[in-house]
């Protein structure tokens, strides 16, 4: 039986979390913005995998930046 590779624990992979709907709503009002204007990830995208997410969910990506420390991306839940 092959062992699969858990992505997330790669140190280039960045910290993934779902955002709740209440943070979602905040994020859209404050920046303006819709799913619709967000980039995109894969439902199926194996940083993800681990996290029970469906389509038109929110994803917020924490990186480790060598001169702000940490950068914060969100990206909207695709099926394709």
């Amino acid at each position: 039986m092959k062992q699969k590779y858990d992505v997330t624990k790669h140190i280039l992979v960045p910290k993934h979390i779902k955002i709740s709907e209440k943070e979602k709503d905040k994020l859209f009002e404050e920046h303006g913005v819709s799913l619709k204007g967000l980039p995109k990830i894969r439902k199926n995208d194996p940083a993800i995998a681990h996290i029970d997410v469906k389509v038109g969910d929110v994803i917020k990506i924490i990186r480790k930046s060598p001169t702000a420390g940490e950068c914060v991306f969100y990206r909207g839940v695709v099926d394709v």
